[in-house]
């Protein structure tokens, strides 16, 4: 297999591990097998293996000698430091965001939160939901162009939808967080960085709050 095709199985495998967690098909302290999962996904192990500490790094698994990989356990408490730190960070990329963007690139956000308006008529999808939300703030952070910010709002990110509290099944939630994503997405349309700044705080202020409802009922 070419070094292409290699990265796009791995990619591909990442995926169907990530899905799997945040529809909490795999559990938090579920077992990652990498012969196991080789075996169910056909696919040999090299690529799982690579996928699995690939989780690793991203928070979502942890490592235990003599006992391999399980699915990471994060309380409420980790939750409220996750966010803490995400208030800043995306404030900051999309500051930087504001003052790197096109014309093109905003359009291309505009789009994105267009389409998660669209799906707002639609009977909620939790899964597709928290692949959209993170493939929005993915955009923003790419458009910061800072690779060291990019890579430890990933992990945060990704670590956030780990804790599953219905977020993304709640259709008030999911209004208000489109509603907060088009914000962002205004303020950088005008170039107002400070404004983009503030919209992006407040938009994950909010969903640590929301999240926290949810979970406690």
């Amino acid at each position: 297999m070419s070094g292409g095709a290699e990265s796009l199985l791995g990619e591909a495998v990442y995926k169907q591990l990530l899905d799997r967690i945040f529809t909490g098909e795999l559990a938090p302290g579920a077992a990652l097998s990498v012969p196991a999962l080789a075996a169910e996904l056909d696919v040999s192990r090299s690529p799982v293996r690579d996928s699995v500490q690939r989780l690793v790094a991203d928070g979502l698994a942890v490592h235990t000698p003599h006992a391999g990989a399980r699915v990471a356990h994060v309380d409420e408490r980790e939750m409220a430091g996750v966010f803490a730190v995400r208030e800043l960070l995306d404030g900051l990329a999309a500051r930087e965001a504001t003052l790197r963007a096109s014309a093109a690139d905003v359009r291309r956000l505009t789009e994105h939160v267009e389409g998660q308006t669209a799906r707002l008529a639609e009977p909620a999808d939790a899964l597709a939901e928290a692949r959209h939300d993170l493939e929005f703030h993915t955009a923003v952070r790419d458009l910061a162009d800072n690779r060291a910010l990019s890579d430890a709002l990933h992990r945060l990110d990704v670590k956030a939808h780990l804790y599953n509290s219905g977020l993304w099944s709640d259709d008030r939630g999911r209004t208000l967080a489109v509603a907060e994503h088009a914000a962002i997405v205004r303020a950088i349309e005008i170039g107002d960085a400070a404004e983009a700044e503030r919209a992006a705080v407040a938009h994950v202020a909010a969903l640590a709050v929301r999240m926290r409802r949810l979970a406690r009922g």
